[in-house]
């Protein structure tokens, strides 16, 4: 079975919807991670390409390693071209909003906020800065804001065949599409499919598309789901595995080889992740003999022979 790689079978009824159609080009605002929860990644994964908005660094930076075809703009899609306010929700990044009543919310979930300025664009801006021509699918997921990003959009120069947008409000998950569906209805946009979590919309234009996007959610096992699959080092039927497991092994080989700064880096990395470090100088005697201690497993100084262990 295809892999889904989003909440709630999102790309897959995208897929139902353009099905046949080798490449196209997409609109993803609030894209996240380039991969976990991802709308676009699998039409990407398909040879499709297009433009990823993602305000948050750590995640706009993943884009330029994984996913170098798309276009990436590292800021916010709204109503208005300046600086706006951005609430960054520590750890719970899907909750990052240009809304402080929705940041709120990610308290109740032991996460607090950090207010940042940060640049924003309407959605007609950056189509006429990257000299768009077509676009087969707008997904927008802002926590809130999704009005903003559709009422800054000229649906007479451009107008995405399908729109999919958040439809509930942050945590809550409470009605919240009375506020740009007046907007998309009178625009010439049929609404499709409710998934509990996404409203789509089909532009009137595109009838075929139309009828291949299900009215209904998709059953659940039509896919495997992201979450099923696991990490990939320790789940054997993860699509990756073996790719994981040669990766490991030459990782731990490596320790001794690697360069302070980067060994700080996945320290501090391994830290964020909830392990704390042993050693507080990564140069220090005892450090470099832990290395060894752990490379030797994997890098041929350690040889495993049963004869050594019989009595």
């Amino acid at each position: 079975m295809p892999l889904s790689y989003t909440q709630n079978l999102e790309d897959y009824h995208l897929a139902l919807a353009f099905a046949g159609q080798e490449r196209g080009f997409y609109i993803d605002v609030g894209a996240g991670h380039p991969v976990a929860d991802n709308v676009s990644l699998w039409f990407y994964e398909r040879g499709w390409s297009g433009i990823v908005a993602e305000p948050i660094p750590e995640l706009a930076a993943l884009y330029k390693k994984i996913r170098p075809r798309d276009a990436l703009y590292q800021g916010l899609i709204g109503r208005e071209v300046g600086e706006v306010d951005f609430f960054h929700v520590n750890r719970l990044h899907g909750f990052s909003t240009t809304i402080e009543l929705h940041a709120d919310v990610a308290k109740e979930f032991g996460a607090d906020y950090q207010r940042l300025k940060l640049p924003m664009l309407t959605l007609a801006q950056l189509c006429e800065q990257h000299q768009v021509q077509n676009i087969d699918f707008l997904k927008i997921d802002v926590e809130g804001a999704e009005s903003d990003v559709l009422a800054g959009n000229d649906f007479n120069r451009y107008r995405p065949k399908v729109i999919v947008a958040e439809a509930v409000t942050p945590g809550k998950g409470e009605p919240a599409w009375d506020a740009y569906e007046p907007l998309l209805l009178a625009n010439g946009y049929r609404f499709r499919l409710f998934d509990t979590l996404n409203r789509f919309y089909v532009a009137q234009e595109c009838p075929e598309i139309f009828e291949r996007l299900p009215a209904e959610r998709a059953p659940w096992d039509d896919v495997t789901h992201m979450y099923e699959i696991g990490r990939a080092p320790e789940q054997a039927n993860h699509p990756d595995f073996a790719l994981a497991q040669q990766l490991g092994r030459g990782f731990w080989a490596a320790l001794p080889h690697l360069d302070q700064e980067v060994l700080l880096d996945i320290l501090a990395r391994g830290m964020r992740a909830g392990s704390g470090s042993a050693f507080d100088q990564v140069n220090s005697p005892e450090m470099r003999i832990a290395l060894g201690r752990i490379a030797c497993g994997y890098d041929g100084g350690q040889i495993v022979d049963d004869s050594f262990t019989k009595p």
